[in-house]
C-alpha cells in the first residue's frame, strides 16, 4: 500500500497530463506553517518560493461574489488595487481562511493554484517570469513543486501581472 506522501494530489495530476515537468518536494510538517518557514525547512531562496493567496470580489460589484486567485513570493504582500485591476474589479478582499476548503477543495497552507475545485481568474506575479523555476505548494501541507513558471501559468489558465505591493 502506497505510503501517505507517496500519494499525487490533483495539481500533480494535472500536471502529468499536461505532460508538464515538475519536481516534488516534500518536507515533514503536521499543520499550517508560513511560507518562510517552509523555505528555510527546504533551505530555498524566498524569492523562487510563491504562495497562492484568493480573494473574492469587492461587495456590490456586478463580480462580487467572483474568486479571483493570486499566486506571489512568499515574502511580499499582495497589492489589493493592483490585483482587482489585473482582473478588471474595482476591489478584491482575501477570503476567510475557514473558506479556503470549501472554496478551492484545498486546505490552508496547502494551496495551489493547479487544480482547484472551480478554474478561477489567476494572476501570477510579473516577477516570476524571469526565473528559471518557481516553487509553489503541491495542493498538500508537507508538499511542494518547482516548476517553470510558463508551466504553471499554462497549467493554471494564468496570467503575469504586477501584483505585489512594492515598498
Amino acid at each position: 500500500m502506497a505510503r501517505q506522501k507517496d500519494i499525487k494530489t490533483n495539481a500533480m495530476r494535472i500536471l502529468e497530463s499536461m505532460k508538464i515537468p515538475y519536481t516534488h518536494l516534500t518536507y515533514e510538517c503536521s499543520e499550517f506553517t508560513d511560507g518562510l518557514q517552509i523555505a528555510d525547512m527546504l533551505a530555498l531562496p524566498y524569492e523562487k518560493v510563491y504562495k497562492t493567496l484568493v480573494t473574492i470580489g469587492g461587495a456590490g460589484e456586478k463580480h462580487s461574489r467572483d474568486y479571483f486567485v493570486f499566486v506571489i513570493p512568499v515574502a511580499e504582500e499582495l497589492d489589493l488595487k493592483a490585483a482587482a485591476r489585473s482582473v478588471g474589479v474595482k476591489s478584491v478582499e482575501m477570503i476567510h481562511v475557514k473558506d479556503i476548503q470549501q472554496i478551492t477543495g484545498y486546505i490552508r497552507g496547502g494551496c495551489t493554484a493547479v487544480g482547484m475545485k472551480k478554474q478561477y481568474v489567476t494572476r501570477i506575479d510579473s516577477s516570476a517570469q524571469s526565473l528559471e523555476k518557481i516553487i509553489v505548494s503541491g495542493g498538500r501541507i508537507g508538499s511542494q513543486l518547482e516548476l517553470d513558471p510558463g508551466d504553471l501559468a499554462r497549467a493554471a489558465g494564468a496570467q503575469f501581472a504586477d501584483i505585489v505591493r512594492h515598498h
